[in-house]
């Protein structure tokens, strides 16, 4: 059995009080529009909605955007009421499905954006370590190396231009670059 004080239940809303309105308007409106459903058709030769529990069932397959076709209304005023529902529904929807993803979103990158910010410092950082100290003793290196040293540099310079979005794109093809090029390699455009 499920059990929540009051103080958490008040936390809870609080905490996502943008759900509580979409949620709130679509039981409203569940409730109102079966409601009004049932007035508009019971009483009607030929209606299919002839107890509140068709109505019920008829107004939340509507306002999920279900409509299975089994209960249907035949009145104007019942046409009516499920033409509200209807885009009542669509709206609600899409509200929810807008919040549900926009809040999933915030907490895949909540969780990952730590992670991925410290590991990118620290690779920069120690790309920039390894780099100073092959400088230091750039005397030393063997071609092979040199060439792996000019390749590193230019691997820590797109990745700092990255995260700091400085990039240049090609009017033409759209491709992107991180450093300022006089033609685009992909589509020969001359980019001065």
């Amino acid at each position: 059995m499920l059990t929540m004080k009051n103080y958490d239940l008040e936390t809870y809303l609080k905490a996502n009080t943008v759900f509580v309105v979409p949620i709130t308007l679509a039981l409203l409106i569940i409730i109102f529009g079966s409601i009004g459903m049932y007035l508009a058709e019971h009483k009607h030769v030929g209606a299919n909605i002839t107890r509140l529990g068709d109505a019920i069932w008829f107004t939340v397959a509507t306002i999920t955007t279900v409509g299975y076709g089994d209960y249907y209304p035949i009145t104007l005023a019942g046409r009516l009421i499920a033409i509200l529902v209807m885009f009542s529904g669509i709206g609600i929807v899409v509200t929810l499905v807008g919040l549900f993803s926009q809040r999933r979103l915030q907490h895949v990158e909540s969780r990952l954006m730590p992670k991925s910010k410290a590991r990118s410092i620290a690779s920069g950082d120690e790309t920039k370590t390894v780099i100073k100290d092959k400088i230091e003793e750039v005397e030393k290196l063997t071609d092979e190396d040199f060439d792996t040293l000019v390749i590193t540099l230019k691997s820590l310079r797109r990745t700092l231009l990255e995260e700091s979005k400085i990039s240049y794109k090609c009017s033409r093809c759209g491709h992107v670059y991180y450093s300022k090029l006089k033609f685009c390699s992909n589509c020969g455009l001359d980019l001065t």
